[in-house]
């Protein structure tokens, strides 16, 4: 697992509007970091409390295997502005070794290769659909995304402690993003709500 090119915009802009409900002139108001903003952050996922986080945007690449791929896109607050296509560079991905996880069974990585042999000889699309449905969840695809901090607050709680090490490590770089656990109140230390 990967990440890289990685940013975090509006964050002054999320605190200062956190301030917003307690405003009378919200022109008086900065992005300096507050008690107050602190117990917002905090607040319990789902009590609508925290949504200041939802401002705070961060874009990166992540590059996974195919199995964290399907447990990442059930979150629907995360873009994915664009992707690696196996549809249209199975061709060229499914012969690199280097695509694969560690844990990608060599047996496998072998049998693609030959399914990949077979297509170039034959470019048929039964062959191109036999590659494609054969490719295993081990191989790692790259892709940009873009959510924020409220969201990667609610993947923290239920990923920091996935049996996929890929899950760890991603969460595991969340507390690393600028303010995080400040804000959150989120650190290696923190147990499960």
């Amino acid at each position: 697992m990967e990440i890289n090119r990685w940013s975090v915009h509006n964050l002054e802009g999320a605190i200062r509007a956190s301030k917003y409900p307690m405003a009378s002139d919200v022109n008086l108001k900065d992005g300096s970091i507050t008690n107050r903003v602190l117990s917002l952050g905090r607040a319990s996922r789902g009590t609508g409390h925290d949504n200041f986080l939802h401002g705070i945007l961060v874009s990166f690449d992540l590059t996974c295997t195919n199995k964290m791929w399907v447990e990442f896109e059930r979150y629907h607050f995360a873009d994915i502005v664009s992707s690696q296509s196996t549809m249209h560079r199975i061709g060229e991905l499914a012969g690199r070794a280097e695509m694969y996880s560690e844990y990608t069974d060599w047996k496998i990585i072998e049998r693609v290769k030959e399914l990949l042999a077979d297509y170039h000889v034959n470019p048929t699309a039964e062959n191109r659909l036999r590659l494609l449905y054969s490719i295993p969840s081990g191989i790692e695809l790259t892709a940009q995304v873009v959510t924020n901090y409220g969201q990667l607050k609610t993947m923290w709680y239920q990923r920091h402690n996935h049996r996929l090490p890929e899950w760890r490590e991603f969460c595991d770089w969340i507390l690393s993003l600028p303010y995080f656990d400040e804000l959150t109140g989120i650190t290696k230390e923190t147990k499960d709500e």
